[in-house]
């Protein structure tokens, strides 16, 4: 017969909240100028919602990536937490031009790591789905779990730690749904990865999501049109991150590995030509296009979470901005970038092929001085 987990349907979160630290605060302006003053960097978020603030029309209306937008260091809001500042003349000036804007604060940036327990009611997943990696026999019946709240206290309960959703040591945000953000202090220099509780390649626990390096989170405080993101009593500030959980996360794939146990890669031939053709590191041109063409094929020695997209089209950028220069060959720069991206993620040259040719066009019509010719 079936065992039943036993686990109660009752919202495990005190009722209680508070806006104590933002009573006074209470404008979007105020919360956004709160949070700087914290160093969390800020970005708006589109009155009303929880998404960011449209790009400008320019932006919209052609494609490029946060590095190559003019918006961002000319002090405009663009492409969402990318933009997210702690400068108060910046954040004066964006809410001044929409005081309805809410406040979204990049995780990343700030040093936090914040877990989003969804309390939507849904049936159980799969076994192998509630928390992946950790073996649940058929014969346990799932019947009570119904959301997130559950599927964490359990995973802390097989831990022998308390429930996350019960830490009063951390800041813990009531969202309008009745779901639960716990944030968490971490060093901004990790490169926490996000997830979300449904997703099949890395997540921490069923209807549990992660907000990290790449993401951003809700200020409390803030209110769209299904309420009020309201702290709860009685921390108002986010706690360390606590050893277990990080234990969790970095099991489950939240955490890329060291820089350090990475494998050199080999620089292949037609790289190594493109490089030789722009002076074989003797002057300042080979030896910037063999340090991006570096940072591309270093994806390699992992296979996801290392940012490769971004860094492809920062190289393209760049070897555009060679060709655009003098200093080299298209041909050439196309034909080392192509058999680097090969190298790094092998399946992957059209998407590739895409960034590249994107990168190459925008960075030619940005002429790189490098200052010395020789």
């Amino acid at each position: 017969m079936p065992t039943d987990l036993g686990i109660s349907s009752s919202d495990p979160v005190d009722r209680a909240v508070t806006q104590v630290g933002f009573t006074r605060r209470s404008t979007p302006l105020a919360t956004a100028l709160w949070c700087a003053e914290r160093n969390w960097p800020v970005h708006p978020l589109a009155p009303g919602r929880k998404t960011p603030a449209a790009n400008c029309a320019d932006c919209q209306s052609r494609s490029h990536t946060p590095e190559q937008c003019p918006c961002i260091p000319a002090g405009r809001w663009c492409h969402g937490f990318h933009c997210a500042t702690t400068d108060r003349a910046r954040i004066v000036r964006w809410w001044g031009l929409q005081p309805r804007f809410g406040v979204g604060v990049a995780c990343g940036a700030a040093g936090l790591l914040v877990i989003d327990v969804d309390s939507h009611p849904a049936p159980p997943p799969e076994h192998d789905r509630l928390l992946p990696g950790i073996h649940i026999p058929e014969s346990i019946s799932l019947s009570g779990l119904r959301h997130g709240y559950h599927s964490l206290a359990l995973l802390a309960a097989l831990r022998g730690q308390d429930d996350p959703a019960q830490d009063t040591t951390t800041l813990r945000v009531r969202t309008p749904s009745g779901g639960l953000h716990l944030w968490y202090a971490v060093n901004s220099n990790d490169a926490w990865r996000c997830s979300t509780g449904s997703g099949t390649k890395r997540a921490l626990a069923w209807q549990v999501d992660v907000r990290a390096h790449g993401g951003y989170i809700i200020a409390p405080g803030t209110t769209t049109a299904a309420g009020t993101y309201t702290a709860c009593l009685p921390a108002q500030a986010p706690a360390p991150l606590p050893r277990w959980l990080a234990a969790e996360l970095e099991r489950t794939g939240h955490r890329p590995p060291p820089l350090a146990t990475r494998t050199p890669t080999a620089v292949p031939r037609r790289a190594r030509a493109a490089i030789i053709a722009a002076g074989g590191g003797r002057n300042a041109a080979a030896r910037t296009l063999s340090t991006v063409l570096s940072a591309v094929l270093d994806c390699g020695a992992v296979a996801e979470g290392a940012g490769f997209s971004d860094k492809l089209n920062r190289a393209a950028f760049t070897a555009g901005g060679l060709v655009g220069a003098g200093r080299m060959n298209l041909t050439d720069a196309e034909s080392a970038l192509l058999a680097a991206a090969a190298q790094a993620r092998p399946g992957q040259l059209h998407r590739a092929a895409q960034i590249i040719h994107s990168g190459l066009a925008a960075g030619s019509r940005r002429p790189l001085d490098l200052g010395d010719r020789s």
